[in-house]
Order: structure tokens, then C-alpha cells, then sequence
């Protein structure tokens, strides 16, 4: 596609949770209706979009009985197959390019991706077997982490390896239950950032500030704009790794990229090709949020400002039970609460977020 979609246009969103319902909110305010595709009709996407189609992630058929229905398709996470969405890009368009998904839901593709650019990740070793895993420890050292090489998120399918014994090591191999996985040495870090970009149809490329994230059991927890010194110093290596992502894959939308601040510079963690979790606090922190430009980046529309509308802001995720203290959160001035509809606040489950601003700008 390379002409601009006008409002009135159907954009379709593979994916029902929370970031497709954000991307919904953002596209209805400019005039588009969105069609939401997932194997069930009970996520927060489909509260706001204009139709809903069910179906799995891998039924061709019902992927191009979707795609006839819009202008344009786009999706909220990278754990789905990436094959359909190749034949369905053959009748509309699909962005992000199908290929980024290729690349960013396999840990060790996305590593080798980044290290052929140039871009630095922490050390890894592909891990097959038990005796590979045995190989890679003598390399890589006590401790790293062994991940699944694909469907893991929020820190799920990842363990810490402690100890190089015989029975921690089949322990863990038979914990993570899967055939192929990666290993990475542990890196020492001082804090972590990302860098959430966007990247339109004719390849203008903006950032947004970057914010400082703080993790907690593998879950974000919070992000603060602005970063500090230690990390702002490494913000620009950063931003022009990201950026070489964005090119190399002829990339449309919003695309965050994760990075650890060592005392070496910044190290890769991983892609996100999507609108990501630590951008949430631009809706209200930015002029131009990061649901909005990745809807004008795939509809073909100028992209707006990224600009800071406060000195300082901050986001906190609402993780479980955290969401109950929406009473709380809505008795103080200047923070913005939005909470997803999930229902049951179950551990572990982004529930919703709060966005504080400090020294409003604008």
C-alpha cells in the first residue's frame, strides 16, 4: 500500500487483548473501524471494535475471510504464525511486514538478526539437548538463563540455570518442556530502557524519549520518562541500533526495542514488532501517543509529534490485584487510570495501568 487510507476506512487487528483495544480507542478517534480477529470474542479488543471475527491464529481461510472485510491489517503480539500472514499480504496490506515477525519470534533469529547489523547482544549459545546445554555452560559461565527460542513473554519460559550439577541441569531441561532453546549469559547491567520508534509507509523514522523500565519477576513493572544521565548517554548508539532494524526491515509502525545500560554501552535485549507495554505512558505523556502513530504510520497519514506534554511521567502497571486500588488512584490529581476489563485479576495479569504526569508542559 502506498496510498494514505481516509477515515471510514476498516483497518483489521490480528490479537483481542489490551494493546489491540488501545489501538481500537486510538484509530476510532481518527475516524476508522476497526475488525478484530482471535480465537475467542472475550478480550478487551473486542469491546471497541466495530465487528469481531473468531478463529485460530493458523486457519487460512478464516484469516482471508477477515482480510476481505478491511483496507489494512496490523497486529498486537508476535506470537503468531507468521506464514498466513505472507499469503494474506498478497491481497491487502500487512504491517508490520510479516518478516518481522519471523525475526523477532525466535530468540536465537532475533539475536543472530541484531548481531548481523552490528547491534551487540548478550553472549548466547543455541540449546538443543541436554549435553548442548552442558556445552554452552562451559562457555557462557554459572549463572545464565535458558530460554524457549519462541512463545515466551512477561518472562515465561525462561529459567535461571544456578548450578552446572547433572540434576539441576535435567531439572531444568525438563521444566522448560521444549525441543529448542537458547542460552544467554547473564549480563550485568545497571538499569534497563527501551526505545519505542515508529517508522512510516515512505520511511520517516521517529522516538519517542526513552523511558527507564523496572521488571519485576520478569513482569514490567514501571517506566519513567525522562531516563537518567547513565542511561541518556547511551540513548543515541541505542536509537540508531534501533533504527537500523527499522530499515533493514522496510518497517511500518511502532517498533520498541529493549536494552540493558552496562557500563560497555547498550547491550540488546530484545524486538517487540508492535506497539509495546513500556509506551503506554504516551497517551497521555506525548503529544502524538504511541497508538495513534502506529495507526498513522499503517494507514499512511503523517506522523504526529512525539513531544513530552510534562517534565516528568511516569507509568505503573496494574498487575493482579493492584487494579483494586482504582478508588485510590482516582482520588489523585494528575494520574490517568485505565484498566482493561479482564475480568478475574488473576497474578501475573496485566490488568490495567496508571499514567502520572509531573510538571504538565502543555
Amino acid at each position: 500500500m502506498t496510498q494514505t487510507l481516509p477515515p471510514g476506512s476498516k483497518i483489521g487487528i490480528i490479537g483481542n487483548g489490551q494493546l489491540g483495544q488501545m489501538m481500537a480507542i486510538a484509530a476510532t478517534q481518527l475516524g476508522y473501524f476497526c475488525h478484530v480477529y482471535a480465537p475467542n470474542q472475550s478480550g478487551p479488543a473486542n469491546v471497541v471494535a466495530a465487528k469481531s471475527f473468531v478463529g485460530a491464529y493458523d486457519d487460512g481461510e478464516k484469516l482471508k475471510e477477515f482480510a476481505a472485510s478491511v483496507d489494512v491489517i496490523t497486529y498486537e503480539f508476535e506470537n503468531i504464525p507468521a506464514a498466513p500472514l505472507v499469503e494474506i499480504a498478497k491481497r491487502v496490506a500487512v504491517y508490520p511486514p510479516p518478516q518481522a515477525l519471523n525475526v523477532a519470534q525466535d530468540r536465537l533469529t532475533e539475536k543472530n538478526y541484531a548481531s548481523d547489523l552490528k547491534i551487540r547482544p548478550a553472549p548466547f549459545r543455541p540449546v538443543s539437548s541436554l549435553r548442548e546445554l552442558s556445552y554452552a555452560l562451559l562457555e557462557l559461565g554459572i549463572p545464565s538463563i535458558l530460554k524457549q527460542r519462541t512463545q515466551g513473554y512477561d518472562g515465561r519460559g525462561q529459567m535461571v540455570v544456578k548450578k552446572a550439577t547433572d540434576s539441576h541441569l535435567a531439572e531444568i531441561w525438563s521444566e522448560l518442556s521444549c525441543k529448542e532453546a537458547i542460552l544467554e549469559g547473564m549480563v550485568k547491567f545497571e538499569h534497563e530502557f527501551s526505545v519505542l520508534a515508529v517508522r512510516d509507509i515512505k520511511g520517516q523514522f521517529l522516538t519517542w524519549d526513552i523511558p527507564a523500565n523496572t521488571h519485576n519477576n520478569g513482569i514490567l513493572d514501571h517506566s519513567v520518562v525522562p531516563a537518567n544521565d547513565f542511561i541518556l548517554q547511551q540513548a543515541d548508539a541505542a536509537i540508531k541500533a534501533t533504527q537500523r532494524i527499522a530499515d533493514s526491515l522496510n518497517y511500518v509502525g511502532v517498533l520498541a526495542v529493549e536494552f540493558f545500560a552496562t557500563q560497555f554501552g547498550p547491550i540488546f535485549n530484545e524486538m517487540a514488532p508492535r506497539v509495546h507495554n513500556s509506551g503506554h505512558w504516551t497517551i497521555e505523556g506525548a503529544e502524538t501517543s504511541q497508538f495513534e502513530n502506529h495507526i498513522r504510520a499503517v494507514c499512511g497519514l503523517p506522523l504526529g509529534s512525539t513531544a513530552l506534554t510534562a517534565e516528568r511521567v511516569e507509568m505503573k502497571n496494574l498487575i493482579g490485584a493492584q487494579v483494586n486500588t482504582w478508588e485510590k488512584i482516582l482520588s489523585r490529581r494528575n494520574n490517568y487510570l485505565h484498566v482493561y476489563g479482564k475480568g478475574t485479576a488473576k497474578p501475573g495479569r496485566k490488568m490495567g495501568h496508571v499514567t502520572k504526569l509531573i510538571k504538565r508542559i502543555i
